[in-house]
């Protein structure tokens, strides 16, 4: 294995008392980022940080330290920060001001920006987002396509997958049903269904002819199951 990056001498930043993070200099080609021998990447701590193999690349004024890895065509850049034991692979891309931390995974076709936070032991992986104020962390999981934008946060034991968005000023942990014809996710005032997102006020007082519109099928669907989904918002107080 050939090195591909060297520390430039005397370019480094004290972050914490006894921790140090180190320009990086590119000595190979990565074509997948435009970046060429000599080129200047970010700061890392030591070569643990950040894999020789593949086109894994940290760089403008982005941080990883810690036990924190960075492999495979994985991406951090801008002001972002990978710390911790947290691990980001694949072709993740975590950028903007966001921070992965602690024992954190995001890989896959992952994007983490804006002022985003993965943390604990949270996994983000496949073709989700996590933007904006969002935050994910404890043991939650967010895969699939699914996005967590706006102030969310999702937490715990939490999974959020298939097509779902998580949006606006969310604290409660998100109610995900899977196994029905559409995937339903319950967020502290929307409900989506498949691709539908409304109010959960204004699904409880959706007609039958305004939900027939929605799809083939929609109105068996809300037939067989409205009890049951209005029935998780009111039980966990998101509807009165």
């Amino acid at each position: 294995m050939s090195a591909k990056y060297e520390f430039v001498p005397g370019d480094e930043i004290n972050i914490a008392p006894g921790r140090t993070v180190k320009r990086i200099r590119a000595l190979t080609a990565i074509a997948a980022f435009g970046v060429t021998p000599g080129n200047l990447g970010g700061y890392i701590e030591s070569e643990a940080n950040l894999s020789h193999d593949g086109n894994a690349w940290v760089s403008d004024s982005a941080q990883v330290f810690g036990n924190a890895w960075v492999s495979d065509s994985a991406r951090v850049s801008d002001s972002a920060q990978v710390f911790g034991n947290a691990w980001v692979s694949g072709n993740a891309w975590v950028f903007g001001n966001a921070w992965v931390s602690d024992s954190a995974q995001v890989s896959g076709g992952v994007r983490v920006y804006g002022d985003a936070r993965v943390s604990d032991s949270a996994q983000v992986f496949g073709g989700a987002q996590v933007f904006g104020g969002a935050q994910v962390f404890g043991g939650a999981r967010v895969y699939g396509d699914a996005w967590v934008s706006d102030s969310a946060q999702v937490f715990g034991g939490a999974q959020v997958f298939g097509n779902a968005r998580v949006f606006g000023e969310c604290s409660k942990t998100p109610i995900c049903v899977s196994g029905l014809a559409w995937d339903v996710t319950i967020t502290d005032a929307h409900m989506q269904i498949g691709c539908q997102w409304h109010l959960l006020a204004d699904w409880a007082a959706f007609g039958g002819t305004q939900i027939a519109a929605m799809a083939p099928g929609a109105a068996k669907f809300w037939d067989e199951h409205r009890d049951l989904l209005l029935g998780l918002a009111r039980a966990s107080g998101r509807l009165s």
